[in-house]
C-alpha cells in the first residue's frame, strides 16, 4: 500500500439536528464572530441569534454568489477585530469565509498568497477559528483546504490554498438542505459525484480517499436521481455524506479535467460552478477513458465507474444515460451557460495549467480539452 496523509477538520459533526446541537461548542471558540452567509440573510437568522443568546458580538457579511477577489478584499476589511469566522451557506459563502479567516490575521494581502495569477505563498500567520456549515449538497467546502475566487481582470478562477485553511469545526447537518430547489440539487449534486469520481481515478488516489469514493459514486447517483424526482429526507442525508466525501476525498487525493476546465469556464462566463462540472462530466470521463491504456489498473478503475453508473441508470451505456437524464432534468449545456465557442482554445489552453490538470489520469492536450468542450457545448 502506498503511503499517503490525511489532512481533515479538527472536528466533524454530521447528521439531523446537528446546526443546532453545535451552537454551544461555537460559542465557546471566540467572542467576535464574523458571520458570512449567502445571498438571504434571512435563513441565517437563526444562527445569529443563537450566537448572540450565546453572548457574541455578530458581524454579517452577505456572499451574494460566486466569490471574487474584490468580494474578499472587502469581507476581510469588515472582518477586522474579529476571533472567529463562521461560514454558513453553500460553497461560495463557505469559501469566502474559510479566505476571510486566513487574512484577517496575515500581514500581506490576498494576491500574495493566491495561484496562478498570484505569488502563491503559504500563509505567514495562522487564521483565526472558522467554522463551516453547509446548506447544500455539493462542493465539500467545509473540509477542503483551498478557496477558490474568481479574478475578474484574469477571467479566471483560482485558488487560495494553505493546510491552516481547513475548518476547525465542520458542521453538516441535512436538514438544512432539505427541498433546495431543484436546478440548485442538480447542479450542486452533480458537483459532488463529480468529486467522488475525480479523485477516485486522479493519479494521487489512495486507500483512504478510495475507501470514501467507492461507496459515494454509486450512492450520489441514486440518491440524486431520485430527488429530482421526489423530496426525500434519506436521499438528501445520502447526499450530504457524498458532499462530505468528495470534500475529503479532493483534499487528499486530487481532481482532474473537470474541474481543471470549470476553474478557467467559470472565470470566463460567471456560470455556477456545479452547472459546468455537470455538463463536462460524461465527456471528460470518456475523454479520459479513451486515452487509458487497457488492461492497467487504471483502466479498472474506469471500468467500475463506467459500471457503477451503468447499473444505476439500468443502461449499457451509463455515461451516455447520465448525460441525456441530467439535461433532460434541466441542467444547460457549456454553450446555455455563456460560454462561446471562439473561446475554447483559449479555454482549453488555459485549463492546462491548473492545478486540478496535475492528477488527471491521462495526459490530455488543448486538441483533447477543445474536443470536450465542443462535445459539452
Amino acid at each position: 500500500m502506498s503511503p499517503f496523509a490525511i489532512a481533515q477538520p479538527k472536528r466533524i459533526r454530521f447528521g439531523r439536528g446537528e446546526s443546532n446541537a453545535a451552537v454551544p461548542e461555537v460559542a465557546a471558540m471566540g467572542t467576535r464572530v464574523f458571520l458570512v452567509h449567502g445571498r438571504d440573510p434571512s435563513r441565517a437568522d437563526w444562527l445569529r441569534l443563537a450566537l448572540k443568546q450565546a453572548g457574541l458580538a455578530v458581524t454579517c457579511n452577505a456572499c451574494p454568489g460566486e466569490p471574487t477577489l474584490p468580494m474578499l478584499e472587502t469581507a476581510v476589511a469588515a472582518a477586522k477585530g474579529s476571533d472567529l469566522v463562521v461560514a454558513l451557506g453553500g460553497g461560495a459563502a463557505i469559501d469566502l469565509g474559510k479566505a476571510v479567516a486566513a487574512l484577517v490575521p496575515a500581514p500581506s494581502d490576498a494576491r500574495d498568497h493566491l495561484e496562478v495569477v498570484g505569488r502563491g505563498r503559504p500563509l505567514a500567520a495562522e487564521p483565526l477559528p472558522f467554522v463551516a456549515i453547509p446548506t447544500t449538497a455539493g462542493t465539500g467546502a467545509e473540509v477542503t483546504k483551498n478557496a477558490v475566487f474568481g479574478v475578474p481582470e484574469h477571467r479566471r478562477k483560482v485558488s487560495l490554498r494553505d493546510d491552516r485553511m481547513i475548518a476547525d469545526l465542520a458542521v453538516v447537518d441535512p436538514a438544512l438542505t432539505d427541498d433546495c430547489p431543484g436546478l440548485v440539487t442538480l447542479g450542486s449534486g452533480l458537483d459532488a459525484i463529480t468529486q467522488v469520481i475525480e479523485p477516485f481515478l486522479c493519479t494521487r488516489a489512495n486507500a483512504y480517499t478510495d475507501a470514501l469514493c467507492r461507496a459515494a459514486i454509486p450512492t450520489g447517483l441514486g440518491a440524486l436521481r431520485r430527488l429530482m424526482s421526489d423530496e426525500d429526507p434519506g436521499d438528501r442525508d445520502a447526499m450530504a455524506w457524498v458532499s462530505l466525501s468528495g470534500g475529503l476525498a479532493l483534499a487528499n487525493s486530487g481532481l482532474g479535467a473537470v474541474h481543471g476546465l470549470a476553474g478557467v469556464i467559470g472565470g470566463t462566463t460567471g456560470a455556477p460552478h456545479g452547472a459546468i462540472c455537470g455538463a463536462l462530466l460524461p465527456h471528460v470521463l470518456r475523454a479520459n477513458a479513451a486515452a487509458i491504456l487497457p488492461g492497467t489498473s487504471q483502466a479498472e478503475r474506469f471500468d467500475d465507474v463506467f459500471r457503477w453508473i451503468g447499473e444505476v441508470f439500468g443502461e449499457a451505456d451509463g455515461v451516455g444515460a447520465l448525460e441525456a437524464w441530467m439535461h433532460e432534468a434541466g441542467l444547460p449545456r457549456l454553450s446555455a451557460q455563456g460560454l462561446d465557442r471562439a473561446d475554447y482554445a483559449v479555454m482549453a489552453d488555459a485549463a492546462r495549467a491548473s492545478s486540478s490538470m496535475s492528477g488527471n489520469p491521462a495526459p490530455l492536450d488543448t486538441n483533447d480539452l477543445s474536443a470536450i468542450l465542443r462535445a459539452a457545448g
